[in-house]
């Protein structure tokens, strides 16, 4: 298993920024794919974007072009910048480590982010 912790939500204002990291331990060599998910009052949980170990990414429509997901190896821990922030990018944020096979393998708990108008 995986033990994954978020940190860096908090509260900005419409059009600002935000970078959320993720950091791993435990198994970590199960990790084939992070996911960014979000999920906002009354709302389903929804992916914000995906980082496979190959580089490959994948970003939900409504922050495409707004986010970027990375992965710093050497301390085990995937980031996700936020820019131009609106208020309805406010969700509680978590990440979810899946294995080759897309099996979740640890999920963090959620930080929330707020953004203000």
């Amino acid at each position: 298993q995986v033990q994954l912790v978020v940190s860096g939500g908090g509260l900005v204002q419409t059009g600002g920024s935000l970078r959320l990291s993720c950091a791993a331990s435990g198994s970590i060599s199960s990790i084939n794919t992070m996911g960014w998910y979000r999920q906002a009052p009354g709302k389903q949980r929804e992916v914000v974007a995906m980082l496979t170990n190959e580089g490959i990414t994948n970003y939900g429509a409504s922050v495409k072009g707004r986010v970027t997901v990375s992965r710093d190896m050497n301390r085990n821990t995937w980031y996700l910048q936020m820019d131009s922030l609106n208020p309805a990018d406010t969700a509680v944020y978590d990440c979810d480590a899946k294995s080759y096979y897309g099996v979740s393998v640890g999920r963090a708990q959620g930080t929330q982010v707020t953004v203000s108008s």
